[in-house]
């Protein structure tokens, strides 16, 4: 079995463009998506249609979740950019998604753990702002009653797979859209990729094993860039130009 992961796409559509053109350049068909998909100060509406017309195992993540759950006076500001941009039938497709999902009986996926769409399952925050790898028995704790082998998330745009004890792997494919951001939970931080590139991943069972392969796909991030300039955040330009916040 082969097939990609795609997760925060975060309303990049050209990011989403170019990473499906890669998908099928590979010869594979098999997509799922861990969520995030619109907000951002970007293009959610663009990025909507394209997902509504993939045929994508999908689950919901904590800002899909924020756009059919809070008033839209109410969202925060990037939240708010997407809801302005996503039509009925956009917002009836968001509530028509999962939580988690279990893919062909062999893959757990979800947005960020079973339990919680808002918390990171590979990495924890120190006071400081560090970000740094969970311990084992942290992460493992988040596994329990997980029976898959292969556990997919997302929700914190790092690419990593980490192996438990007993041979589960969890992957998370990295962002497809928002290669850096920053947020205020548990304490203030920032995740950044250090490069502008969208991010998937392509997984493949062989000889009994699952491997991914991280994968990393130039498109015109400036042309994104200069979107979220216009739309007076400059933090999101420099992320999406650079990798960094600056």
């Amino acid at each position: 079995m082969r097939f990609a992961a795609i997760a925060d796409i975060h309303g990049n559509h050209l990011a989403l463009e170019a990473v499906l053109a890669d998908i099928r350049a590979q010869g594979i068909e098999d997509i799922v998506n861990l969520g995030d998909c619109f907000s951002g100060p970007l293009e959610a509406g663009k990025t909507a249609d394209l997902l509504m017309g993939l045929d994508a195992v999908t689950v919901r993540g904590n800002h899909d979740r924020y756009l059919i759950e809070i008033e839209p006076v109410k969202l925060h500001i990037s939240d708010a950019f997407a809801h302005a941009q996503l039509s009925p039938a956009h917002l009836d497709w968001i509530r028509g998604l999962p939580f988690s999902a279990v893919y062909r009986q062999e893959i757990y996926l979800c947005h960020a753990t079973p339990t919680n769409d808002n918390a990171y399952w590979l990495e924890t925050v120190s006071r400081d702002g560090l970000v740094h790898l969970k311990l084992i028995e942290e992460i493992e704790a988040f596994a329990a009653g997980v029976d898959q082998r292969l556990i997919l998330c997302g929700h914190s745009h790092v690419a990593r797979m980490v192996r438990l004890r007993d041979g589960r792997l969890v992957v998370n494919p990295g962002s497809v859209g928002a290669p850096a951001y920053d947020d205020d939970l548990p304490y203030f931080h920032k995740m950044e990729a250090g490069h502008p590139f969208a991010s998937y991943a392509i997984i493949e069972k062989s000889a009994g094993h699952w491997l991914p392969s991280f994968r990393n796909v130039a498109y015109d991030f400036q042309a994104m860039a200069d979107i979220a300039a216009r739309n007076g955040r400059q933090e999101w330009a420099s992320g999406l130009s650079t990798g960094w916040l600056r």
